[in-house]
């Protein structure tokens, strides 16, 4: 899909360089970057819900969990 953008100039002239440099066109750089900026955005979204979830949440293992995960070490090896 085509869209038209304004970059300040100087953000322009670093991002032109760099597609030189990398042999990609601009549209594929600006793509490139914005579909980092958005995987970033996601995880950071991701990572708030984690927050939210086990801020409310005990984080201790059950009891018997635990006692399994401890015999469970005592046979592997490190």
């Amino acid at each position: 899909m085509k869209t038209a953008i304004s970059l300040p100039d100087d953000l322009f002239k670093a991002a032109d360089s760099l597609a030189g440099k990398l042999g990609v066109s601009r549209s594929r750089l600006y793509a490139t970057a914005i579909k980092e900026y958005l995987a970033r955005h996601q995880s950071r979204r991701v990572s708030e819900r984690l927050d939210a979830v086990y801020a409310t949440e005990a984080s201790t293992l059950d009891p018997s969990v635990a006692a399994a995960q401890g015999k469970t070490l005592k046979r592997s090896e490190w």
